[in-house]
């Protein structure tokens, strides 16, 4: 069992990190607050609190959003002992079919791809399109599915299977690693990364047995499901890593789990080797926003093409800004080209919170989203932006049962966009 003691004994009770607890926010309780999860679960491995359904919902309840690491004075992992507990419940409770199919898909590239396909085909039997495009509403209710919620769009063809292995020729040479919802419902995201790459110069590598980053399965708890992703990504990472300055990452959630995670899951595991793996890795994956500012001169040549309309409000996505630390380079990107008209709090978290917070426990991102879906109202702006497509998925719903009109765009589709510009 994880030493989850160690985390409860550290923890000094302060309480700064309630006021920043998405679950808090929504639920005030003092058991739905980071110090009340940390407290209940040094209980639970002395043995003084029995893992039962009750404990199981209030563990399920956290959006893993990291505002309490963010500002806890001891730096206290309280998103990690979270995921952690959540693998002793799969093993005890076992995990719900439709995301043991769902992991299962994530695990076979080909089959997610046929059945990406067919769902593209027979969409219009229970979905139909958002009169603003920003996704698919739900005709009826089904369990977990409720009438007029809006769901991630569908294509016809992924990302990884529109273009060829390799792009161009030059002497500088990145990657991509595009993550499950930019390869199969938003590859606008992609389309727009290789247009940036290519008016940069670069030559590009699409791998094409990259598998999904893992992230969906560590958050729900499905930890085998987590070290086959992971172990089978290194393994390929590994095999062209010397060949290409970066591998360039448009998901917040995915260049987290991959930069930070998959070195503390091994760790956590004990397998050190592939803790030790997976951390070579990292001085060459990227945030593509973050890469792009740093490593290119990409600003420059936005500047060149001056401002435009339309307006946007930047949305900072959790695992970007308080995992990853970046928030200043999208900005400084965007800026050269639109005007940035910032909500009342851009940190705040929308409230995905993942695939039982989306299905389950959907009531709370509901909760969430609105106090959001407010601010990017007021904002004033036309287009909100977050380089995060879970952010996407949550953030375009809020907005749809909000009666908003604001549309999503990854920063990555806008700056393509202004480079378009004569």
């Amino acid at each position: 069992m994880f030493e989850f003691t160690k985390v409860s004994d550290a923890c000094i009770k302060c309480g700064k990190c309630i006021p920043t607890c998405t679950i808090h926010q929504v639920n005030p309780d003092e058991v739905t607050s980071p110090r009340g999860f940390i407290e209940l679960l040094g209980d639970y491995q002395k043995g003084e609190l029995e893992l039962d359904r009750t404990a199981k919902e209030i563990f399920e309840s956290c959006f893993l959003c990291t505002n309490c690491v963010d500002v806890c004075p001891n730096s206290l992992p309280t998103d990690m002992v979270i995921e952690e507990v959540r693998a002793d419940i799969a093993k005890k409770y076992g995990i719900a079919w439709y995301k043991r199919a769902f992991f299962w898909l994530l695990r076979n590239r080909w089959a997610m791809d046929f059945f990406s396909k067919l769902g593209y085909v027979f969409k219009s039997c229970a979905l139909s399109e958002d009169p603003k495009g920003r996704g698919l509403l739900a005709k009826f209710s089904l369990p977990m599915l409720k009438k007029g919620r809006l769901l991630p769009s569908m294509k016809s063809k992924s990302f990884l299977n529109s273009y060829p292995e390799r792009l161009g020729k030059g002497e500088k040479k990145v990657a991509i690693f595009i993550g499950c919802l930019a390869n199969y419902n938003y590859t606008e995201i992609g389309d727009g990364l290789v247009e940036i790459l290519q008016e940069l110069g670069y030559e590009i590598f699409i791998p094409k047995k990259q598998l999904c980053c893992g992230a969906p399965a560590y958050f729900t708890g499905d930890f085998d499901t987590v070290s086959y992703l992971c172990k089978k990504n290194i393994e390929y990472f590994e095999s062209f890593i010397d060949e290409v300055e970066a591998i360039i990452v448009p998901e917040a959630t995915c260049s987290a789990m991959i930069k930070h995670d998959w070195e503390i899951f091994f760790h956590n595991r004990g397998e050190d080797e592939w803790a030790k793996r997976a951390k070579r890795l990292n001085e060459k994956i990227f945030i593509a926003t973050q890469w792009l500012y740093e490593k290119t001169d990409l600003v420059k040549t936005l500047a060149k093409k001056g401002k435009k309309l339309p307006t946007i409000t930047y949305h900072d996505p959790c695992h970007a800004r308080k995992v990853q630390g970046v928030w200043k380079e999208p900005r400084a990107l965007l800026s050269q080209n639109y005007t940035i008209k910032e909500m009342s709090d851009p940190n705040r978290c929308c409230g995905f919170g993942g695939v039982t917070i989306q299905s389950e426990k959907y009531h709370l991102a509901e909760a969430a989203g609105k106090p959001k879906a407010a601010m990017i109202e007021e904002s004033g702006a036309d287009i909100v932006a977050a380089e995060c497509s879970a952010c996407r998925v949550q953030l375009s719903n809020s907005l749809v049962q909000a009666k908003s009109d604001k549309i999503f765009k990854n920063p990555i589709e806008l700056i393509a966009e202004a480079l378009k510009e004569s």
